[in-house]
C-alpha cells in the first residue's frame, strides 16, 4: 500500500517545510518512514509529531509498507479530540522554543475553549482495566505481562484509544492491536 498522498523526507527540516507550505491547502498526508535496520535517514516519530502539532496536525494510523518501510497519516486535529498529555508537553516545548505557528496556536486555544485541552490532565489518572481488554490481554501470557509492565501512562493510551471507540467493531478491533503490541512490548506511539 502506498497512497498517493504519501511523502518521503529525510530531515525534520524538510518536514516542517512541507507542512509550512501545505497545513492549510491539505487535510490528510501519509509519512514514509524506513526502518531502523535499513540504515536509511528518517525523521524520528517525537520530531515528526512535534512539527505537526506546531501546524495544527496529528499523528493517527500507522500502515506498514513493506519489510523496509511503514507510513504514518498525519491530519488536521479535529477540535473535538482530546489532548494527550504527552501532545499538551510536546506544544508546550514548541511553544517555549518558538517554533509553534499560528495555526498550531489556534488549535491549542480551541482546546481550551472547548474544554479538550483541560480533560487531558484528568485522562491521566490512572484509568480502569475494560474487562474485554483484560481477558483478550490474559489470554497471551507474554501480552499481558508485558502490558502490566508498560508505566500506566502507556496503559492509559491504550485503554483510552480503546474506550474513545464509537462503534463495537472498532473497539474490537483496537482490543486485538494492542493485545498484539503488548504481545511485541511495543508501547503506544505509532499506532
Amino acid at each position: 500500500m502506498n497512497p498517493k498522498n504519501s511523502i518521503y523526507f529525510k530531515t525534520r527540516k524538510e518536514w516542517r517545510a512541507w507542512l509550512k507550505k501545505h497545513h492549510n491547502k491539505e487535510k490528510e498526508v501519509w509519512l514514509i518512514y524506513y526502518k531502523r535496520h535499513t540504515g536509511k535517514p528518517r525523521i524520528p516519530y517525537d520530531d515528526a509529531v512535534e512539527e505537526a502539532l506546531c501546524f495544527g496536525w496529528i499523528d493517527t494510523t500507522v500502515k506498514w509498507i513493506d519489510d523496509e518501510k511503514f507510513m504514518q497519516k498525519f491530519t488536521t486535529r479535529n477540535k473535538n479530540s482530546i489532548w494527550s498529555k504527552l501532545n499538551k508537553e510536546r506544544a508546550e516545548k514548541m511553544i517555549k522554543e518558538k517554533k509553534m505557528t499560528k495555526a498550531g496556536l489556534e488549535k491549542i486555544k480551541e482546546a481550551k475553549k472547548n474544554s479538550k485541552w483541560a480533560e487531558a490532565y484528568s485522562a491521566q489518572k490512572e484509568l480502569p482495566l475494560p474487562s474485554d481488554l483484560k481477558i483478550a490481554l490474559m489470554k497471551d501470557k507474554t501480552a499481558w505481562t508485558n502490558f502490566k509492565s508498560f508505566a500506566s501512562s502507556y496503559q492509559n493510551i491504550y485503554i483510552g484509544w480503546i474506550m474513545n471507540a464509537k462503534r463495537e467493531a472498532t473497539r474490537k478491533r483496537r482490543i486485538k492491536v494492542v493485545v498484539q503490541r503488548a504481545a511485541s512490548n511495543q508501547k503506544p506511539g505509532m499506532m
